[in-house]
């Protein structure tokens, strides 16, 4: 897809697909009540009245979207889709400053808001695995936590280096199906317990779990129909089908795009980022996803979901709604 496709040139015309994105049928639903169907239009190109009595509140395609309250234009909001969804590695609002002709704060939000409509919650209705697949699991630490421990969450110390391992690093981590959907986590810590807990919601019994030889993983995949590992230290990184390098292939492009898009991220921010790579993946080409389509189910993603700024004590906090 190119800048040339219609729903990039006006904001009516950017009005009317998203529209047909979000009412495909043609019947619209209202942002504040929820009524289906009640609405008519008003004098103002793009909103609506809602007809139930109760309500009788005005809305338009962005009321109840991440795009919601915002002045920017909503072609300028597609093409900020489009460019986040077909990056492999990111844009950064840098880029998107530049790129979109805004200014910086508006892009840094707006990259946000699309990050929070890319949060995968359509694909977190099941487990992942079955009967034959293989699912892997692996961490990895990302920056440095902006509140250092002295000890670790077990009460444990760290080594008095303080180079011990991953003190007091960010720990992520991953799930992933062969050849299917990721689920990744920036946890608290990565404890045998919180791995446990992880693998039990997140993937099907009946699955081969596949890891490194971390002694995080042995306990709890005694509970899968296999537990097979490979021997890193060894030199060991793939015996036949049992490895891990998908998953390792999916930090190596996250750390990618950390390191040299993002370069800075602050820890409060950091699960948004790793829904972004998250998203990207589960709607790679080799899933069947091309570049339109991807930021298109990022914008079916953008209803229902909300993030604002409010001020408190002087300082501002983003508020998730």
């Amino acid at each position: 897809m190119k800048f040339d496709a219609p729903q990039f040139q006006t904001e009516e015309a950017a009005r009317a697909y998203i529209e047909a994105l979000r009412w495909p049928n043609g019947v619209r639903v209202c942002g504040k009540c929820g009524a289906i169907g009640t609405d008519y239009p008003t004098k103002r190109t793009g909103r609506y009245r809602c007809g139930q009595k109760e309500c009788r509140k005005d809305f338009t395609v962005m009321t109840g979207t991440v795009m919601e309250a915002s002045h920017i234009k909503l072609n300028v909001w597609l093409m900020a889709f489009y460019l986040m969804a077909s990056s492999k590695k990111g844009m950064s609002a840098h880029q998107l400053h530049r790129s979109l002709d805004i200014t910086y704060k508006s892009a840094w939000f707006l990259a946000h808001r699309i990050r929070l409509a890319m949060a995968n919650g359509d694909l977190m209705s099941g487990p992942i695995g079955g009967p034959g697949q293989i699912v892997e699991a692996d961490e990895t630490y990302w920056g440095k936590v902006e509140a250092p421990r002295s000890v670790r969450f077990d009460g444990r110390p760290y080594h008095k280096s303080g180079a011990r391992g991953p003190a007091n690093k960010r720990p992520i981590i991953a799930l992933v199906e062969r050849g299917g959907q990721a689920r990744v986590f920036h946890v608290a810590e990565a404890s045998k317990k919180t791995v446990a807990k992880l693998l039990e919601e997140h993937v099907d019994r009946r699955s081969r779990l596949h890891t490194d030889e971390s002694n995080l993983y042995p306990a709890v995949g005694k509970s899968f129909a296999a537990h097979e590992t490979v021997k890193h230290k060894a030199g060991e990184y793939a015996r036949g089908d049992v490895h891990n390098n998908t998953a390792e292939g999916f930090f190596g492009v996250f750390k990618k795009g950390m390191s040299g898009v993002y370069q800075h991220c602050a820890e409060k921010h950091l699960h948004r980022y790793v829904g972004e790579f998250e998203f990207r993946f589960n709607h790679r080409v080799k899933l069947g996803w091309s570049d339109k389509a991807r930021a298109d189910a990022a914008l079916v993603g953008a209803e229902g979901k909300r993030l604002t700024y409010r001020r408190t004590d002087g300082a501002e906090q983003h508020v998730q709604a």
